[in-house]
This record gives C-alpha cells, structure tokens and sequence, in this order.
C-alpha cells in the first residue's frame, strides 16, 4: 500500500493532527515564550561578562586623547585677571557658584 501525499488530500490528512495540537495551544506558547525569555537572558548573561581585547583598548585609548592647554594662553589669562577688576570678579563668581 503506497502513501500517495497530494496537495488535495494533504489538508484531510493533517486536520486532525492541528485539531490535537490546538488543545495546547496555550502551553505550546508559554512553552515558546519561556524559550525565548531564557535565551534572552542568557545571552545577555553571556555578553556581560566579555572583556575587550588589548586592541580594542588601544584604539581607544588612542582615540581620546587628552586636549593640552597652551602655556601662553594661561599666562595670558592670568595677567587679564591681575589686570581686570571686572575679570577677577567674574572668576570669583564662576568659582564660588560654578553651575550658575
């Protein structure tokens, strides 16, 4: 006896396998969403404990560089404040409240 499958008589044939499987409808999706919420977290488990290789530091490092501030320009601007009335006052205002 030979199991002709057609795509006429495919429907007749896996009816009552869906009608079985959607009596657990409800515990196959949980099922699924338990999965999915357990590779989730493991993933994120997984990828918080990687340590970036000596490269990547390097670059980084390299990249953010710290900014040199010019001599001249800060003798320049200490000689404004010993000069300037004004400009003192300011820098004594910018010192004692310096998020105004």
């Amino acid at each position: 006896m030979k199991n002709n499958i057609s795509l006429r008589t495919l429907p007749a044939k896996v009816s009552p396998f869906v009608a079985k499987l959607k009596s657990y409808g409800l515990f196959v999706f949980l099922v699924f969403v338990a999965a999915v919420y357990g590779f989730v977290l493991l993933r994120i488990n997984s990828l918080s404990h990687v340590q970036p290789t000596e490269q990547a530091v390097t670059s980084q490092v390299q990249a953010s560089r710290v900014p040199h501030i010019d001599a001249a320009v800060v003798k320049q601007l200490e000689s404004l404040q010993d000069n300037s009335v004004s400009v003192q006052a300011l820098f004594d205002e910018a010192r004692s409240n310096p998020f105004q």
